[in-house]
């Protein structure tokens, strides 16, 4: 039997996740499992232990009646494949908005301490960033400049003030980077393979990525080390640029080098042209030093081949 080593001595949790038949999820579901937790999935799909959608308030509440969980890990999604324009996040900024409102209450009512949140690295704001390395210190939640962006950072702001500040809950926010690995890397190489991926250069813009089994690795860590009321930037060691990442994607897979054309070509496709126009940098030192935490794939090419290596993608 797996023991785990929780700051209260605790063998194991018993835990709820919700998005727990999402990629994430999956990831997330075996990483708890090896270290000696006990997982209830949540979700709409016929495979979860509860069946049931965050967006129906009343409907969870009834599913989750008489349950008891030491912890709850929202890691819900609704998207199905790579958001394009910016309405492609509308259903996501909903989930993230009335979906966690609705988790914080299920999550009281199974009397759980515990509320671990999957953020996102781009809630410090899109745009260009400059050098600077960002901090948790740094504010969370600037206002957008547009209308549109605003509407996504401000349900990025209100999923981590309902994980953060819920009396009575121990809240816990991870601000990932972009994912890869399996399961999420694969839904680029058909693309990629048919030459239907065109990208511009990045100029010197990076981002932040994150490993789908480093990401499930920080979740763990979280609910066993996290520190109530915190939030942690959980990203690889090595930014960069969207156009670069996918690159190395077909050059990992032996796949052809997709086609270079002008930023503006991508302004039709309005939230990937906002994603690709960012430069972001996080520190993920407070992860490491609070979590115990460290990437085993400390950049994206290491995981790539890993993956490859591992026949993790047919």
């Amino acid at each position: 039997m797996t023991t785990n080593h929780n700051d209260d001595k605790s063998t194991g949790r018993t835990i709820l996740l919700a998005g727990a038949g999402g990629v994430l999820g999956r990831h997330i579901t075996r990483a708890l499992t090896e270290a000696g937790h006990e997982v209830t999935g949540l979700g709409r799909g016929a495979r979860n232990d509860i069946r049931a959608d965050l967006m129906d308030r009343d409907a969870l509440l009834r599913a989750v009646d008489g349950h008891r969980f030491d912890t709850v890990i929202h890691a819900a999604t609704v998207l199905s494949k790579p958001p394009m324009r910016h309405r492609d996040m509308h259903a996501t900024n909903a989930l993230r908005t009335d979906g966690t409102a609705h988790l914080v209450e299920a999550a009281r009512a199974t009397g759980a301490r515990r509320l671990v949140a999957e953020s996102m690295v781009f809630g410090y704001g899109y745009g260009d960033h400059g050098e600077r390395v960002l901090t948790e210190d740094d504010p969370f939640g600037p206002r957008g400049r547009s209308p549109e962006l605003e509407r996504h950072i401000e349900a990025m702001r209100v999923k981590e003030r309902l994980t953060l500040e819920t009396p009575g809950l121990d809240g816990i926010a991870l601000r990932f980077g972009l994912f890869y690995g399996p399961g999420g890397t694969d839904a680029l190489l058909p693309m990629l393979r048919k030459r239907q991926l065109p990208l511009p250069a990045d100029h010197g813009r990076v981002l932040p990525w994150i490993e789908l089994t480093d990401a499930a690795r920080a979740v763990v860590a979280a609910v066993e080390r996290g520190r109530p009321g915190q939030a942690y930037n959980i990203a690889d060691r090595t930014p960069m640029g969207f156009g670069s990442h996918v690159r190395c994607v077909a050059e990992e897979f032996a796949l052809p080098k997709p086609m270079t054309v002008p930023l503006w070509l991508m302004r039709p496709m309005s939230y990937a042209h906002t994603v690709m126009s960012a430069t972001l940098r996080v520190s993920t030192a407070k992860a490491e030093r609070e979590l115990g935490w460290t990437p085993v794939h400390p950049a994206a090419r290491d995981g790539l081949a890993a993956m490859r290596a591992a026949g993790a993608v047919a």
